[in-house]
């Protein structure tokens, strides 16, 4: 059997799959960005997972986990260790998200893949390996077009009174947050600064016909397809975006992107169903 994982700081999709490609089970756990995450927290969730798979008497074979953040040697050794001391002799690949993105929404073939979930990232594929890409730099430095940096926008205007007072209300009412609340969060949180000003996009979005919200939402994304996606070869190549957050704002991207001179040619919610056909059509 084969087990097939992707990840985004958020939550993560789990699938155990025969090797003609149907599906065993699935399993969701809590996201896994190997950048702003303990190793030991990443893999306390790996194990919790394995062992429920184990536990139904599946025997995996080989592993694909693909995680948001920056996957390094050092990384690729800590969780192929993390699987392997459920899964003793699987092979075990692990891969970053970006390279989850280019395979689900490229196949075999090349193209430009941009991913808008909880954060934003983005690359060229020639259909076998990235290369090119234009670096995030996260929802600190970058982030351009995700949820967290909606969210972190957002919240800073908040704070400094500038969010029109319709919106403020509601979400005074909604969330209940204070100043220190907000600033534990970001700051101080055991947890995941991006996931928690992610988590704040679909309120956001609920107030997309506000004037205000509408520009913020659309500025963000104008940002991610003027300071990345057009440093590609967009002329020469179909554009692909993978993404929730995505997903959900597509006929808004398509419209702006088309308005900077680029056509979106597919939106993919969750890559996952793409990835099981990468690995075992």
């Amino acid at each position: 059997m084969r087990l097939i994982i992707e990840s985004g700081a958020t939550k993560s999709d789990w699938r155990v799959v025969s090797d003609a490609g149907q599906e065993v089970a699935r399993y969701a756990a809590a996201g896994t960005n190997v950048s702003t995450m303990q190793m030991k927290a990443v893999e306390t969730i790996i194990g919790d997972v394995c062992k429920q798979i184990a536990g139904q008497g599946i025997a995996i074979e080989s592993v694909n986990m693909y995680a948001a953040g920056g996957v390094t040697g050092r990384v690729r050794e800590v969780l192929t260790q993390a699987f392997r001391a459920t899964f003793v002799e699987a092979e075990v690949e692990v891969m970053d998200d970006l390279t989850a993105a280019a395979r689900a929404a490229c196949g075999h073939d090349a193209g430009i893949v941009a991913i808008l979930g909880t954060g934003s990232n983005s690359c060229q594929y020639d259909g076998e390996k990235i290369v090119k890409r234009v670096y995030s730099g996260g929802f600190i430095l970058g982030d351009e077009g995700s949820a967290a940096t909606l969210g972190k926008l957002f919240i800073a205007d908040w704070l400094k009174g500038l969010v029109p007072k319709p919106v403020a209300d509601d979400f005074a009412a909604r969330y209940g947050y204070g100043y220190a609340q907000i600033v534990e969060n970001v700051y101080h949180s055991a947890g995941s600064p991006s996931a928690f000003l992610g988590g704040l996009a679909p309120f956001i979005l609920e107030h997309y016909d506000n004037s205000y919200i509408r520009a913020l939402v659309d500025d963000n994304l104008r940002a991610f397809v003027r300071r990345s996606l057009k440093q590609y070869d967009v002329d020469k190549y179909p554009v692909g975006v993978v993404g929730g957050f995505g997903n959900a704002l597509k006929e808004v991207l398509s419209v702006i992107a088309e308005q900077e001179g680029i056509t979106i040619s597919r939106f993919i919610s969750s890559p996952i169903d793409e990835l099981i056909k990468y690995h075992t059509v």
